[in-house]
């Protein structure tokens, strides 16, 4: 079977953009190819700093022939309908369709669509040059005299030449005949820059890439990373030193070599005074250069990895050099950062934050951090915090923002502050909530334990999501500029991962909106209350205050139950359990639902469980039946005096539901869900006997409606621990 060799070379790619440019190359051929009827046996996309590399396997040489019948509007339809079916199937007119009659439906169009098989050469000549043209680069430029012609070809750099082969092993690949931007494809590429500029002729892939490998290029990224990682342990294993190893670093410097070389440099020891993250981030931000610690130890060592893209004369010695310059200047600017934040307490750099804006419509960070403090105190206790502590923490937490470090390295913010901390000798659980503040950040982040760090977490993101909602901030569709979505994540790992009881709609929310409203125009108004009390309430405010309702607050409760479900659903929950417990009111307590779908899941998973799961089903559906055709509901009260006189299986089923409506009520409010469970399981017999020994729509009006009341209490029994009507199955 034939293969494709597509290849774009061009100026040197950001490195950020080149797997995702790759693998985007692989799926626009692909599925061009595929949409078009072309399958293949397999695909793998490459890139390095200077290219963009495709090769597909057993590509069909030609398309097989298509029929396809396409169904159109009644005959009789509108106009508009029929001229959508033409052009949608290719039609000149009516004359060319089919009219076909169905029993039911009556008379409608037909078209038959036949496309002859397609020379797969002429297939990719055509999509090929479409798929350049409208290639999905971050961002895109122009170049050259072109460049200022209308449609002139954008890609990320100047793209300098075009490999397109296509054929089988045992022939000569054809070229694929297209130009783009005045390039037209061929047979001709070029190795690396320095190392190998000559041209080099390719006709397939097996060529390619062993031309490209004595051209000292590297095709496969993943393989130049192996390259750098395991000469790097080496180089620092025979030193007697442990690589730091750096996976986002590792992929970047993949992506700025086409042959990796690795060299080691040194610097002085002394900088090792300044902390090891800040060492890490200079070399790391600036030089994009690995660290490395004393073999068996955490200490950081005076040295680092470099990776350069030649193979010097010299060994290496002059690149290592011009690092080692580099280096030592980058991190006596850090060692002075460091000695210069030193010598100003966190708490004096508080003024500062005041004159820093975080929301034009929230206030300055200032502010924030006074809205932050106040609301780690209050939610202190119920985390098991120090509220003074909390309070402090809060206060600080923010104050290395305007430090010269964090100014210089912003992915340090929370860390230098902790270290600050620790040097002006604030408590430990001060100094570690400072730092951990800011976790979780992502679903893998580590989630904080100290209780001081919990409260001033929960209190930040609290912060955050209330201040949003409460000026109509928020998330909408895939858009979540202000990460609403990942804190409102944090607060539900914070508080599921550490085992809180925090009723946010209670205590938690309210709380959070009210440290809004401090030192603001604010006002929390509940409109639950009648219309004179909250006439009165808003004629005695300010003309120009932002109202703040309790509404918003049962929005943003809503928006932590959809982020619950996303949570619980990626750690294997169903689906259906989850909005069958949230389907109850006042489900604001997120351990208690977690513990709700755990027990109710184990329940459904037993015999009993799928059974009484049925019957319960059955009842809600004749409930609902009954009650839309007798325009009441039967939500009272069965009697007990009517169901005993009644058959014997009525007569059960109402004295178990009795005993179990009890013992699940007391089982819930002790939060012994699995006890409640166990006490429902008991209904199962009585449910089995009374649908199959019982008619529901008795002769007797008062037999019936007894009855319909009977399998009320049976659903109302079941929703103490959930709605059974939202669990499939």
């Amino acid at each position: 079977m034939p293969d494709l060799l597509l290849e774009l070379r061009s100026e040197e790619i950001p490195a950020r953009m080149q797997r995702r440019a790759a693998e985007d190359l692989k799926k626009l051929v692909t599925d061009a190819l595929v949409e078009r009827g072309f399958l293949y046996e397999g695909a793998k996309a490459f890139s390095t700093p200077r290219r963009l590399a495709l090769h597909i396997a057993g590509l069909p040489a030609r398309g097989e022939a298509v029929r396809e019948e396409r169904r159109g509007p009644r005959v009789g339809a509108p106009e508009a309908a029929i001229q959508g079916f033409l052009k949608s199937a290719g039609l000149a007119s009516l004359d060319e369709a089919q009219k076909i009659t169905d029993p039911k439906k009556g008379e409608f169009y037909l078209a038959v669509i036949e496309r002859a098989g397609r020379e797969t050469l002429d297939v990719l000549a055509e999509l090929l040059p479409e798929i350049i043209r409208n290639f999905p680069w971050p961002k895109a430029m122009r170049w050259g005299a072109a460049s200022a012609q209308p449609g002139a070809l954008r890609w990320v750099r100047p793209l300098q030449s075009i490999v397109a082969t296509f054929g089988p092993e045992t022939e000569t690949p054809e070229v694929v005949p297209f130009a783009v931007g005045g390039i037209a494809a061929g047979t001709v590429t070029y190795g690396h820059r320095f190392l190998a500029p000559g041209p080099i002729e390719v006709r397939r892939f097996d060529d390619y890439i062993q031309a490209l490998e004595r051209a000292k290029v590297i095709l496969d990224a993943d393989r130049r990373k192996d390259v750098i990682l395991h000469d790097a342990r080496d180089l620092a294993f025979a030193r007697g030193l442990d690589l730091v190893e750096d996976e986002g670093l590792l992929e970047e410097v993949a992506g700025l070599v086409e042959w990796p070389v690795v060299l080691m440099g040194s610097f002085d020891a002394a900088f090792l005074d300044i902390p090891a993250e800040a060492i890490r981030a200079t070399i790391r931000a600036n030089q994009k250069c690995f660290v490395l610690r004393k073999s068996g130890s955490e200490d950081l060592a005076p040295a680092f990895i470099l990776v350069s893209n030649l193979v010097a004369s010299d060994g290496g010695q002059a690149i290592t050099a011009g690092n080692e310059r580099v280096v030592r200047a980058r991190l006596s600017d850090a060692k002075f950062f460091w000695e210069t934040d030193k010598a100003t307490k966190l708490e004096d750099r508080l003024p500062k934050l005041g004159s820093i804006v975080f929301h034009e419509k929230l206030g300055t960070q200032g502010e924030r951090i006074a809205r932050i403090a106040a609301l780690a105190k209050e939610l202190a206790p119920l985390v098991g915090a120090d509220p003074a502590l909390a309070e402090r923490a809060a206060r600080l937490a923010k104050a290395d923002l305007v430090t010269e470090m964090v100014g210089e390295f912003p992915e340090l913010q929370g860390l230098m502050g902790r270290k600050y901390a620790a040097l002006q000798g604030e408590h430990p659980s001060v100094c570690a909530a400072i730092e951990e503040h800011y976790k979780p950040v992502g679903p893998s982040d580590r989630v904080p334990s100290d209780p001081v760090s919990i409260a001033v977490a929960l209190a930040d993101k609290l912060d955050t999501l209330a201040g949003f909602w409460s000026i109509d901030e928020k998330p909408t569709g895939s858009k979540d500029p202000f990460a609403l979505r990942r804190a409102a994540l944090g607060v539900i790992r914070l508080i599921l991962e550490n085992g809180l009881r925090l009723p946010l709609a209670g205590s938690v929310l309210p709380d959070a909106f009210d440290a809004q409203a401090a030192g603001r125009m604010v006002a929390i108004v509940d409109l639950s209350g009648g219309i004179e009390r909250i006439e009165a309430e808003l004629s005695a405010l300010p003309p120009d205050t932002n109202l703040l309702v309790n509404p918003q607050i049962a929005d943003l409760l809503g928006f932590f139950a959809d982020r619950l479900k996303v949570y619980l659903r990626d750690q294997g929950a169903r689906h259906d359990l989850i909005d069958a417990v949230f389907a109850l009111p006042g489900q604001d307590d997120l351990l208690m639902v977690v513990r709700r779908v755990e027990a109710l899941g184990q329940f459904l998973d037993t015999e009993d469980g799928k059974n009484l799961l049925a019957g319960v089903k059955r009842a809600s559906n004749i409930l609902r039946i009954e009650e839309k055709k007798d325009g009441r509901a039967y939500d009272a009260a069965p009697d007990s005096t009517l169901a005993a006189s009644g058959e014997p299986a009525e007569r059960a089923l109402a004295e178990a539901l009795a005993g179990a409506a009890a013992t699940a009520s007391q089982a819930i409010a002790s939060e012994d869900f699995a006890g409640a469970m166990r006490a429902l399981s008991t209904l199962r017999a009585p449910v089995d006997a009374f649908f199959q020994d019982v008619t529901v729509n008795a002769p007797d009006p008062k037999l019936r409606e007894n009855r319909l009341l009977l399998l009320n209490a049976l659903r109302a029994a079941t929703r103490a621990v959930a709605d059974f009507s939202k669990i499939e199955g």
